[in-house]
């Protein structure tokens, strides 16, 4: 029984290992192709290694690829789900601001709170990995601060230490609170992209709705409501909203 299970992590790690090593090719092959600029061959090979596993650098050269295609709104699209993987990196920002440069829709984002647009900026610091990284960092050195306040001789080093651990506890609750803020944002996706050239906007989910506005290739939305097989409810950083086909957005 014992060799059996043993055999088994060994196949499991042995396929891991292979599927690592199959994906570090096909991205090598993949490299050369999109240095050549046969950007068609290339996004067929990250696509592929995306199905296996997304990424941040996968994504990041998928959206290189379409946006030298000029395909704006793909472009975009991967370069979202490059910066939903890594929102510190800033050529990811860079790119993804150019590629929206060239859409036709310009939505001015409502007024938030200081606070608000703080806190924003904060949890898009760093990728939830790193977060939840530096969030078990800062617990354990806030145990060897509580163990100085403990175990500490002089009075000013008890002091010192309570105080560490005291602001270490506080800093390690902050950073799970960024690390799931962001693990949320990642599960729910509720960001999506137009992908057809126009998309009308209806008051209510049919055809026949009143027309609200219209929405152009590479416009990022926000799902509101996808409960319905065909429409979904969508809202602008604006605060517009209303409902769009599904079939003419992708989600983030």
């Amino acid at each position: 029984m014992k060799r059996t299970i043993v055999f088994t992590i060994y196949q499991l790690l042995f396929t891991i290992g292979l599927l690592a090593t199959n994906v570090d090719s096909l991205k090598a092959v993949a490299d050369s192709v999109y240095a050549k600029e046969d950007f068609d061959k290339a996004a067929q090979l990250y696509h592929r290694i995306a199905k296996v596993g997304e990424s941040a650098t996968i994504c990041y050269n998928l959206g290189n690829c379409y946006y030298r295609k000029d395909d704006i709104a793909k472009a975009i699209l991967w370069y979202e789900r490059a910066a939903m993987l890594s929102p510190g990196d800033e050529d990811i920002r860079f790119n993804l601001d150019m590629a929206r440069s060239k859409t036709i829709d310009r939505v001015v984002p409502q007024h938030e709170f200081f606070f608000v647009g703080w806190y924003k900026s904060m949890v898009n610091w760093m990728s939830v990995d790193a977060w939840a990284w530096l969030g078990i960092v800062l617990f354990v050195l806030s145990l060897v601060s509580l163990s100085i306040y403990i175990y500490g001789g002089a009075l000013w080093l008890r002091k010192v230490g309570f105080t560490l651990a005291v602001v270490l506890v506080l800093c390690a609750v902050l950073a799970n609170v960024c690390a799931a803020s962001q693990r949320g944002r990642m599960n729910e996706r509720r960001g999506a992209i137009v992908m057809v050239p126009s998309a009308v906007v209806k008051s209510t989910p049919s055809k026949s709705g009143s027309d609200l506005f219209v929405l152009h290739e590479g416009t990022a939305v926000k799902i509101k409501d996808d409960s319905l097989s065909e429409w979904c409810e969508v809202s602008l950083a604006d605060g517009k909203q209303g409902w769009i086909e599904k079939r003419m957005i992708e989600v983030i």
